[in-house]
């Protein structure tokens, strides 16, 4: 007597389909078809899929706004001029300068030995720099690296306008 191919199988979700498993050794189809069952079916597996898609879209859109939203804040908050570049490149160059000015301040002033005079440089130094690209170049530097990155910046990097008039 042959092992069978064909396997009615509960899955998991509760639905019922049946599977040809004449592409598996004969001594793995029950095993298969066990595994089978303790998962959903393909068209359960699909929507949910899907829905974690789109959950994970709509996770990361509203990340973003939330992170674009507390770096705008900042910047007006700190008197950090607008950025310059493409469009696209803004709001990225804007969340860059937000969190590596964030992560500077903690390392240097809050966990390090700086003091509100040393940083007032610092910041002076970060207010020079518009290029959005620049921002988005050093995002993933360390904030204790932000005073040298600052004083390597080249003249492309600052800005065309005095932002003290």
């Amino acid at each position: 007597m042959a092992v069978r191919t064909r396997w009615t199988i509960t899955h998991n979700c509760g639905h019922e389909a049946v599977h040809d498993l004449s592409d598996r050794p004969a001594d793995k189809r029950a095993g298969i078809a066990r595994w089978l069952a303790a998962k959903d079916c393909t068209d359960c597996w699909k929507a949910a899929r899907d829905a974690d898609t789109v959950s994970k879209e709509q996770w990361l859109a509203a990340k973003c706004a939330e992170e674009q939203q507390a770096a705008a804040e900042w910047a007006a908050r700190f008197g950090m001029p607008p950025l310059e570049g493409p469009e696209k490149a803004l709001d990225w160059g804007e969340r860059s300068r937000h969190q590596l000015v964030i992560a500077a301040y903690t390392a240097l002033v809050v966990e390090g030995t700086w003091d509100d005079a040393d940083w007032a440089d610092l910041e002076e130094k970060a207010r020079a720099i518009t290029r959005a690209g620049w921002w988005i170049d050093q995002r993933d530097a360390e904030g204790t690296d932000l005073l040298e990155l600052l004083d390597a910046a080249n003249e492309s990097d600052r800005g065309t306008e005095n932002p003290h008039r």
